[in-house]
């Protein structure tokens, strides 16, 4: 069920603000649904979503054919939020810890992974609904997931990969893999001239495709040869190829193999690695990044999720340029 957020909101505040002001108790019975319906003008599923939202959160309860009444007048987590990553890494690490560092101090967090697994991925969202005010989801490249999310009781967000079909239904904190990926090379240009060919690497099965078209936007625009790779596997290295790379185990076959030919990135052969780390500075002299600023990430969800609005927001990216390039 997805209604517009500052409506079904007129129903919680009125519980809300009662339990505040002293006039709504434990105990006290609350409007009925046709009651709130005639007072603020809407509709019956707008009503329940608020009412949703109130027994998530342990304010409400129901006595079946009679109505709601107030179990507990201690407000608790002004946001109770269901967190749904796709993996833990390093630098979603830090974006878990940026987030937590902005969002209220009474809000609660549970982080649950699906591991790029649409099933484990559809079980958990299918199991927390109407459990949470709040509901922020990786979702990665899972395609059709708006009927799943529509069935949500609160607010839904969505978290580092957005889905164009989606913009106007849900706040996003999110990449924009093409565009970053087509942006960062141009500024790389002057280093990257020195190379014939600009080969991507990454998992076709969890990793953005649009970001070997921005390399193809890239190469074409540039004279530049470009190929898709989803392994390194029996893969020699030629002179002048540079590697774009998204996982860091391709990262560390590619510079064995290259320790066997005797390559040194930066010379013979050119690396490129997505998402920044701290090893990444000091391996082999230092490993160019092109990398999105996760703790912004983190920051900025963690403030969009007090917003009435909806907004789609493009995280910015970062190419850090070492010797390897």
């Amino acid at each position: 069920m997805k209604t517009n957020e500052s409506k079904y909101k007129l129903i919680v505040n009125h519980i809300i603000d009662g339990i505040n002001e002293g006039k709504l108790k434990k105990g006290d019975w609350i409007p009925s649904i046709n009651e709130f319906r005639k007072t603020y003008n809407l509709s019956r599923d707008t009503v329940f979503a608020g009412i949703s939202e109130l027994k998530s959160r342990g304010i409400i309860d129901s006595t079946p054919g009679v109505g709601y009444y107030i179990v507990n007048t201690r407000i608790p987590a002004r946001n109770n939020i269901f967190l749904l990553f796709n993996e833990f890494t390093e630098f979603k690490e830090d974006l878990y810890n940026s987030f937590m560092e902005t969002i209220g101090k009474t809000d609660t967090v549970d982080l649950y992974f699906h591991n790029y697994n649409r099933k484990v991925f559809e079980r958990l969202i299918n199991d927390a609904n109407n459990k949470y005010t709040t509901y922020v989801i990786m979702s990665g490249k899972f395609q059709g997931i708006d009927p799943l999310l529509q069935q949500l009781s609160g607010r839904v967000f969505l978290l580092d990969h957005f889905h164009p079909e989606l913009t106007g239904k849900y706040s996003s904190v999110a990449q924009n893999f093409e565009k970053d990926t087509y942006e960062a090379l141009n500024l790389g240009l002057p280093h990257i001239k020195k190379y014939k060919k600009i080969i991507m690497v990454q998992s076709e099965d969890k990793e953005p495709y649009e970001r070997y078209i921005g390399l193809q936007r890239f190469s074409a625009e540039n004279g530049f040869a470009c190929e898709y790779l989803t392994t390194l596997k029996d893969r020699k290295i030629k002179k002048h190829d540079l590697f774009i790379l998204v996982n860091d185990r391709d990262l560390v076959d590619l510079l064995k193999q290259a320790e066997k030919q005797n390559f040194t990135p930066g010379k013979e052969y050119g690396i490129i690695s997505y998402n920044d780390t701290l090893l990444k500075e000091i391996l082999k002299g230092g490993i160019t990044t092109l990398t999105s600023d996760f703790r912004l990430m983190g920051k900025t969800m963690g403030l969009l999720i007090n917003k009435k609005t909806i907004e789609t927001i493009e995280n910015p990216w970062k190419l850090i340029i070492r010797k390897s390039l």
